[in-house]
């Protein structure tokens, strides 16, 4: 009996290790490095010198732009989404999955797929020629059209990574008792009531974990921007990627990296204290 209550310790140990070796330790060394100077000593110098990049401003700039655009859009589709394929009777399944589908897509594979649609031989120059509309293909990602190359970035991240959150509120939606909605449908309550003040108040811890993991991922975003437009859209984790491997600059690098978890981790602060409030209000 005493052995039997070690067992869950057990159980959870290798999820201990993964995350100490995998994790914990590898943050641990980016943070030393960055602190760490060439001579060995602990210096601010390779912060100096990622805040005096010339791409470090756009960076920043384009990286949140790219968040603060991105989650929200994808939110909305997917919240959309999930309320549609509850309505569905026949074939739920089937949309189900085929809506999943780009999960299983990586990111510079979607980078790729949409840069086909956007290179100056790309089905977006076809389709506008075929109606007319342009006499010449038109170059639409380079430096010279940065809001255009913004967009495509854009719509290859919506069209990539919404189905993570699909996939999210449809299970928060599936542990909403039916009998809540019911209930205010019987005390006449409007379709649109039932959704704000039943379904989105319980959906609300599922929301907020949709938020935090896309937040941090959209902040950590770099494939797709290499495939449609190289250094001309610079990201943080670009510009980690580019002064660890072009630079062969390690502690630049990991100064961005500590960049990029210390605004990951200010927004999921915000989230937890946002959606806290609201759970209380």
């Amino acid at each position: 009996m005493r052995s039997e209550r070690y067992i869950p310790y057990l159980l959870v140990l290798p999820s201990v290790l993964f995350l100490l070796f995998l994790f914990a330790w590898p943050l641990v060394e980016a943070l030393l490095l960055s602190i760490r100077g060439a001579g060995g000593e602990w210096t601010l110098e390779n912060f100096q010198r990622m805040a005096a990049d010339l791409y470090f401003k756009d960076a920043i700039k384009y990286t949140v732009l790219l968040a603060v655009v991105v989650v929200p859009l994808q939110v909305v589709l997917a919240l959309c989404l999930a309320l549609l394929l509850g309505g569905i009777g026949k074939g739920r399944d089937l949309f189900l999955y085929v809506w999943t589908i780009p999960l299983g897509i990586s990111d510079l594979a979607a980078g790729i797929v949409w840069l086909a649609i956007f290179t100056e031989r790309g089905y977006l120059n076809s389709f506008l020629q075929a109606l007319g509309v342009i006499q010449e293909p038109r170059l639409w990602l380079n430096y010279e059209t940065p809001a255009m190359l913004f967009l495509a970035v854009v719509a290859a991240e919506v069209w990539r990574a919404t189905a993570i959150v699909f996939v999210i509120l449809v299970a928060g939606l599936q542990l909403i008792p039916k009998e809540y909605g019911e209930a205010a449908e019987v005390f006449g309550a409007s379709p649109w009531r039932r959704f704000w003040k039943v379904t989105l108040p319980l959906l609300t811890p599922s929301l907020q974990v949709a938020l935090i993991l896309r937040t941090i991922l959209a902040l950590e975003v770099f494939a797709v921007v290499v495939a449609l437009g190289g250094r001309n859209l610079p990201v943080l984790a670009g510009e980690a990627y580019y002064w660890y491997n072009a630079y062969q600059n390690p502690g630049v690098a990991a100064a961005y990296s500590v960049l990029i978890l210390g605004i990951s981790v200010l927004a999921t602060l915000l989230y937890l204290r946002l959606m806290r409030s609201r759970e209380v209000a």
